[in-house]
């Protein structure tokens, strides 16, 4: 039998997130993933850390933490981590209400964003579209990392500083604390942290089945890499992303912005679509998503679906070479009571952490930090 303080199941970003916080206590930490190599929602993402889009107080802080704590990873990792900030674009009257709205209460709420005419959107990002443009939210706090990579960093860096040990390609067949069985071994934890993002069937399922959580798959796509190192600047998005997050909610003008858009783009709202484009070290852009909500999905993408994004991103976005390489879809947990993480503690010493609706990248550093600094 082999024995460790913490076991972490899943290595993905909310499972790494917080093995490195035990791993910094001095605490010895096995990571248990059933892939060779994380595949899900942690790779399937634009690598965007987004505070922008959080609700202010407690979500926004921790979105800043995260950012902070991915800084310290780039750092000690050379993970690609570009301090990109964002655009939030209007061409339209009632999306420039909402944006004016959200900045001139930005100071008081947190926020560091300003609006920007389109002259200064111009000067900014050659990316952008400017014929229609009325004018732009900069927020400098985003930043883009690339997640194929960042994930199996991580993982190397946890390993060589920390000595976490990572077993790969492992399911954990059962927990019953302080035992975990593999197919293979058996060891003793004195904590566990089940981190399994959409597996909900495999460990703990009655206690899932009791949550207000659900699955939702999104479409992606990725460019050829840009010709000439073109950059994209700032990451991009437009007026339907303001209908998305939640950070936008309080303002009093975006109901007359949703029922516009509810009148004359009903296929987006049915569909979630809201278009992000963000670009990676090696210059590709990542474009999406869409959002589809239930128990399960069918394997089958709707092209339809890729389309619409398309058709979107073409309204503000031009770039020397937009031909797609790939395109898939992800499928992460989502909590349909509003908030924005699950944590269950369904036996002692065990902890399910897991429901950060699609903003894993964005929120899971900061929340590991306040749970490692609670224990």
């Amino acid at each position: 039998m082999k024995h460790a303080d913490v076991a972490v199941i899943g290595a993905g970003i909310a499972g790494l997130a917080i093995a490195y916080q035990m791993a910094k206590q001095g605490k010895q930490v096995v990571i248990f993933e059933r892939n060779s190599r994380a595949l899900g929602a942690s790779i399937r993402n634009f690598g965007l850390i987004w505070p922008i889009g959080q609700q202010a107080g407690v979500h926004y802080q921790r979105a800043m933490a995260s950012r902070r704590i991915w800084k310290e990873m780039a750092a000690a990792t050379g993970l690609q981590c570009q301090e990109t900030g964002s655009l939030h674009l209007a061409y339209a009257p009632d999306e420039l209400a909402v944006l004016e709205e959200f900045t001139q209460a930005a100071p008081a709420n947190g926020y560091d964003c300003t609006l920007l005419t389109a002259a200064q959107v111009a000067a900014r990002s050659e990316a952008v579209k400017t014929t229609g443009l009325l004018g732009a939210m900069y927020s400098p706090t985003e930043m883009t990392v690339n997640p194929r990579e960042a994930s199996a960093a991580i993982a190397a860096h946890l390993q060589g500083k920390y000595g976490v040990t990572i077993r790969f390609s492992t399911a954990v067949n059962s927990i019953s604390m302080p035992y975990i069985e593999t197919v293979s071994e058996q060891w003793k934890a004195d904590q566990v942290f089940v981190c399994s993002g959409a597996d909900f069937e495999t460990l703990y399922p009655r206690e899932f089945a009791q949550t207000a959580i659900i699955k939702c798959k999104l479409q992606m796509m990725r460019t050829a890499p840009q010709p000439d190192k073109w950059a994209l600047g700032p990451a991009l998005c437009a007026g339907l992303t303001l209908l998305h997050y939640a950070a936008f909610n309080t303002c009093s003008t975006l109901p007359a912005l949703k029922q516009r858009m509810q009148a004359s783009m009903p296929e987006y709202l049915q569909w979630g679509v809201h278009v992000l484009v963000s670009q990676n070290g090696e210059g590709e852009l990542t474009l999406g998503d869409s959002h589809e909500y239930g128990p399960d999905f069918p394997p089958f993408d709707k092209e339809f679906i890729n389309q619409l994004i398309l058709d979107y991103m073409h309204t503000f976005l031009q770039a020397p070479d937009l031909s797609i390489d790939e395109r898939w879809h992800g499928i992460y947990p989502k909590l349909t009571n509003g908030h924005t993480n699950l944590q269950l503690e369904p036996e002692k010493n065990v902890m399910i952490i897991n429901g950060f609706g699609g903003a894993g990248m964005t929120l899971a550093f900061g929340l590991t930090e306040e749970i490692a600094g609670r224990l």
